[in-house]
């Protein structure tokens, strides 16, 4: 049966406008990208010497031993003056007698007299290993202040007429801006004759690298050294070999002279202890050095 032709176009109208009102199908959304994860902020590189440079700066255990130290020094030294035949000096660096010869103490600079914890703060945050450029640097800054305890023992002594010697492994370059920064901190110096720094020549006597037992056996020629301080065992005595035995065997002949002609400042931050741990080779690579320290640690079972 067919419609009639009105019918049929009242039906395509009605299905033409139909197909205008409907509502057009709505495209599928893409999922929003993840956000980008955000860097955490970088910090320092782990530092081995971190902890040893906070506790010299920020420990009251730090103050009170090296004010210890130079306190019971203090309380031996007239002692020292008025016994006959006290020397600090070890036999083999004693080339006259000492008696009748005017009284001296000999004292290290770094880390004996004079805190540089500030250059150490730096190498930490810098990530950087100590060299002589920055050192030089440091030095002629002239900011080092003294260690706990070194001014009023030095004054002390200078009062009871002892003269103060420094020997020190700062190069002879470096002996104008050392002793300014002495005098800056209160250390008596008459002399620039009381610096004996890295370099110094002693006739008749040969130098082995940077020990000082020659530089201690001039001060002993016109001298008699009462006491001698320091923050390593090469500051009083020469070691014949740097590693742990040695070090020992250095020092065994003369453990009763610590505390009364010998005094030993605390320095966790640097010293031949260290390359002792990993045979002196300072050109292995950092983590072999490590290695070898952490190698050297007792453990508890």
């Amino acid at each position: 049966m067919s419609l009639p032709r009105p019918l049929v176009l009242s039906t395509l109208v009605l299905a033409l406008a139909a197909c205008q009102t409907a509502p057009a199908p709505r495209p599928v959304a893409e999922p929003a990208p993840a956000p980008a994860p955000v860097a955490a902020p970088a910090g320092p590189a782990a530092n081995d010497n971190l902890n040893a440079v906070a506790w010299v700066q920020t420990a009251e255990e730090y103050q009170l031993l090296s004010g210890q130290v130079y306190r019971a020094a203090l309380a031996e030294l007239d002692r020292a003056i008025k016994t006959p035949g006290w020397d600090a000096l070890v036999p083999s660096e004693r080339a006259n007698p000492a008696d009748g010869l005017p009284p001296a103490v000999i004292v290290d600079i770094d880390e004996t007299v004079l805190d540089n914890s500030p250059y150490q703060a730096r190498l930490v945050r810098d990530g950087a290993s100590y060299n002589e450029v920055t050192w030089d640097g440091w030095v002629r800054e002239e900011k080092a202040l003294p260690v706990p305890g070194a001014v009023e023992f030095a004054q002390a002594a200078a009062a009871r007429g002892v003269t103060m010697f420094y020997v020190s492994n700062r190069a002879a370059h470096l002996e104008e801006a050392t002793l300014a920064n002495l005098r800056k901190a209160g250390f008596p110096i008459e002399s620039t004759d009381q610096f004996l720094g890295l370099g110094f020549f002693v006739e008749g006597c040969e130098q082995q690298g940077s020990e000082k037992g020659c530089r201690r056996q001039h001060v002993g020629r016109t001298h008699r050294v009462l006491m001698q301080f320091g923050d390593q065992i090469g500051d009083m005595v020469t070691i014949e070999a740097n590693n742990p035995a040695g070090r020992k065997d250095a020092l065994r002949p003369y453990l009763a002279w610590f505390g009364e002609r010998w005094f030993v400042l605390p320095n966790p931050t640097y010293g031949s202890w260290e390359p002792a741990l990993f045979n002196n080779a300072w050109e292995l690579p950092e983590a072999e050095r490590r290695q070898m320290k952490l190698d050297a640690l007792k453990y508890a079972e």
